[in-house]
């Protein structure tokens, strides 16, 4: 599917959720024509074992480690909403938060994580609660608030019109319905990965694990590389 002249959003909890999560797709979606804006709903600065970080340094670290990955993809401006990492919660706060953005750029798709993705035996992990949160504050978001001409009039007043947006992708490890072949992009994708240095120890090791999960995905579809999602088309 051509995501041609498309405006798309994507939207994360922490700087390299995004990254992870659909750079592949977005550097395809680009080299298509789409034009991509990032939102991240935290600051990140709590992701550090060094004794000697502190939090404000490392929000300013992460920051710039987004803006560069973001440049590496194309992508055309990344929103920080500055909340503290851990501490991220699906507030009315964050919910209009998150509407402002969408009726400034007023995206046809919107990419976010899966609330419903609480952990996985199988993949064995426990999904960070920032992740949970920021994907439903932005479910909600789209639908109904983002839409509804009586939600935020405050907004409205300013020039942030109501919008619909047309379709969601949230990140699927497990059971997609959306499969999107990378292959061509698997390598901007890791390049994008490799700027948030302060997260990832290991190059190597990061780049073996993508490659892992791209070719579980791609078997689906028969591709060397790809990312899964579930689709909902809005009606």
């Amino acid at each position: 599917m051509s995501k041609r002249n498309e405006v798309i959003l994507a939207v994360g909890a922490h700087q390299d959720d995004i990254d992870f999560i659909a750079s592949g797709s977005i550097a395809k979606w680009i080299g298509e024509g789409a034009v991509v804006y990032y939102l991240l709903c935290t600051n990140g600065n709590k992701g550090s074992d060094d004794p000697k970080m502190t939090s404000a340094k490392l929000a300013k670290i992460r920051r710039k480690e987004q803006e560069d990955a973001a440049k590496v993809l194309g992508v055309k401006k990344v929103y920080f909403l500055n909340h503290h990492d851990t501490e991220l919660e699906p507030t009315l706060e964050l919910k209009k938060e998150i509407v402002k953005v969408i009726r400034k750029i007023r995206p046809a798709l919107v990419v976010t994580l899966d609330p419903t993705a609480r952990y996985s035996i199988d993949l064995g992990y426990i999904n960070h609660p920032d992740h949970i949160a920021a994907a439903e504050a932005t479910l909600s978001a789209v639908f109904p608030l983002a839409r509804d001409r009586l939600t935020f009039p405050d907004l409205a007043k300013k020039g942030f019109a109501p919008h619909k947006v047309k379709e969601i992708l949230l990140t699927a490890f497990e059971k997609p319905n959306f499969i999107v072949d990378i292959t061509d992009t698997l390598d901007l994708k890791i390049k994008a990965l490799k700027e948030h240095k302060s997260q990832i120890k290991d190059p190597s090791q990061m780049e073996k694990m993508i490659k892992l999960w791209a070719r579980r995905s791609g078997r689906k579809i028969k591709a060397k590389y790809a990312e899964g999602f579930k689709r909902i088309v809005l009606r």
